[in-house]
């Protein structure tokens, strides 16, 4: 067997490739929002309205004049008259005047002439009449209308992966469908005399085709649409028409087994009067015989023959190669656990367990102004969580965390 002329180092390889590849792009489709979870947005969306459109209680209470509270406490309670009722989902026809409260459930509109919530904890039910028992400033226990979303603001930008809480605020923008970029298609072909599908009768000297089914699956891991195109003999026009085949229906290939340099590894001989066989070789082990080429803009992965050796270079190349298809570069995944620094002191309160919602960037975090259970971009603006346990009372400034990443840190290529 003939040795190959050079080993790239891996991450040279990949520099050169895309340098010299000139990779085509996917183009934008529009989906549903329910299938929008984990595809890359490919525009901006702009809130069309507030949210909320309207003043809501945030807690169960008693919806009154702030400045009709002022003084009051256990020892000096005072009396306001109760003039109605609103509910979640109702809407409140009335108009508080002075001395007057309306009892008001989570989430219900704040009546006319109302600006702050007296909590139920805070207050005495007398019938007509309600005792309060501690004063409120105006708006408090009041979410006010667009502290989640203003009309024009930008709420998710192009080229974020959308995640579960990105669809929550889509789904309250009233938005049914999003634009993103296509799904990849990858197109799998195996190559040898040796190898028989997994339904045909194995004979000696045979082989199960491993392969597809593992790359396969692991091009369904990294997100894309795999497209098994079977078995190739060893045969250079066989090769050459499967590889067609897979560049007509899918946005990528990749080859597994006659990639090295023996006598009957014609894939790279193939590829090369195909298109641009950019690298063949890499200075890796297992998976030295690897390859990258583009072929009509698209690209074209060469991998070993040996499963494992196959999987690891598929794992080594290919989420980069659809990153660039993708148009986006993913520098940590969600989920991931970074250690950073606290910008500024993250509060918590003594025996209780708190997530706080945090901004992470360059090595530093900083909790969110606007955190509210109910605010569903807080989920969006943040990019990770700080949990505080029950026994601690805050993050001081300065202090190191363990940061856990919400939502994969991007840039755009």
């Amino acid at each position: 067997m003939r040795g190959f002329k050079e080993r790239m180092r891996v991450d040279d390889a990949l520099k050169l490739y895309f340098e010299k590849a000139n990779l085509k792009r996917l183009g934008s489709e529009k989906v549903d929002l329910l299938n929008a979870y984990n595809r890359v947005l490919s525009q901006d969306i702009v809130a069309k309205y507030d949210v909320p459109h309207f003043d809501r209680s945030a807690v169960d209470g008693y919806a009154v004049k702030a400045e009709n509270t002022f003084g009051a406490s256990t020892t000096n309670p005072i009396l306001l008259r109760v003039v109605g009722s609103v509910e979640i989902g109702e809407k409140a026809d009335f108009e508080i005047k002075d001395g007057e409260a309306v009892k008001i459930a989570t989430g219900a509109p704040i009546p006319k002439g109302a600006n702050a919530v007296v909590m139920l904890e805070y207050t005495n039910d007398l019938g007509e009449y309600v005792e309060i028992l501690n004063a409120v400033s105006p708006f408090k226990n009041v979410s006010r209308r667009g502290e989640d979303v203003k009309a024009g603001e930008v709420v998710i930008s192009k080229g974020e992966i959308l995640q579960p809480q990105d669809i929550g605020i889509l789904a309250s923008l009233g938005v049914r469908e999003v634009e993103v970029v296509k799904i990849p298609k990858i197109a799998v072909l195996t190559t040898g005399n040796e190898l028989v599908e997994l339904c045909e009768e194995l004979e000696v000297g045979k082989i199960v085709n491993s392969n597809s089914p593992m790359i396969c699956a692991a091009i369904k891991e990294i997100g894309c649409i795999p497209i098994p195109l079977g078995i190739a003999k060893d045969h250079p026009k066989e090769i050459k028409s499967k590889i067609e085949e897979g560049l007509r229906v899918a946005d990528a290939v990749v080859i597994t087994g006659g990639t090295s340099v023996g006598e009957k590894d014609y894939v790279s001989v193939v590829v090369k009067n195909l298109g641009n066989l950019i690298v063949h070789g890499v200075s890796m082990k297992p998976g030295m015989p690897t390859g990258l080429a583009v072929i009509n803009g698209k690209p074209v992965l060469l991998l070993p023959g040996f499963p494992m050796a196959a999987l690891l270079a598929f794992y080594t190349f290919m989420p980069k190669i659809v990153e660039r298809l993708l148009g986006i570069k993913i520098l940590k995944k969600k989920g991931e656990i970074i250690k950073a620094i606290a910008k500024r002191r993250i509060p918590s309160s003594s025996g209780i367990r708190t997530f706080a919602r945090v901004i992470y960037k360059n090595g530093f975090v900083e909790p969110l102004r606007t955190s509210g259970s109910g605010i569903i971009t807080s989920m969006i603006k943040a990019n990770g969580l700080v949990v505080i346990e029950e026994d601690k009372e805050g993050i001081e400034e300065g202090e190191e965390v363990d940061v856990t990443l919400t939502r994969h840190l991007i840039k755009l290529l």
